[in-house]
């Protein structure tokens, strides 16, 4: 749900969710359905924009910010704004990360 969330896929990301919340029903889990409507709610406030997960791509790729930049026509700033926000988002610290995040979630 989380990747599908990530990418804009709602859609997909909700069919994911409801099913996990009607597993959980079924089991009796009403403490850990609590927390997983919590999540929820903190990973929809997270997800990455188009613009983020194009910077994410290439960032992914090994382009520097300036070559971001210069793909997207757009200031270094900017780029820069980008991935303070793409790493906040995430829960993440590096460029590093940030690439291990896209190619585990498939965005490149």
């Amino acid at each position: 749900a989380g990747a599908h969330a990530a990418l804009g896929d709602r859609e997909a990301a909700d069919g994911e969710v409801r099913g996990a919340r009607e597993t959980l029903l079924a089991l009796g889990a009403g403490p850990a359905l609590d927390e997983a409507t919590r999540l929820m709610g903190e990973r929809r406030s997270g997800a990455l924009t188009e613009r983020e997960i194009e910077v994410l791509r290439l960032v992914a790729t090994g382009l520097t910010n300036r070559g971001v930049a210069e793909r997207l026509s757009l200031s270094e700033k900017t780029i820069a704004r980008h991935l303070s926000n793409i790493f906040g988002k995430l829960g993440i610290a590096s460029r590093a990360a940030a690439t291990a995040y896209a190619y585990e979630h498939g965005l490149v």
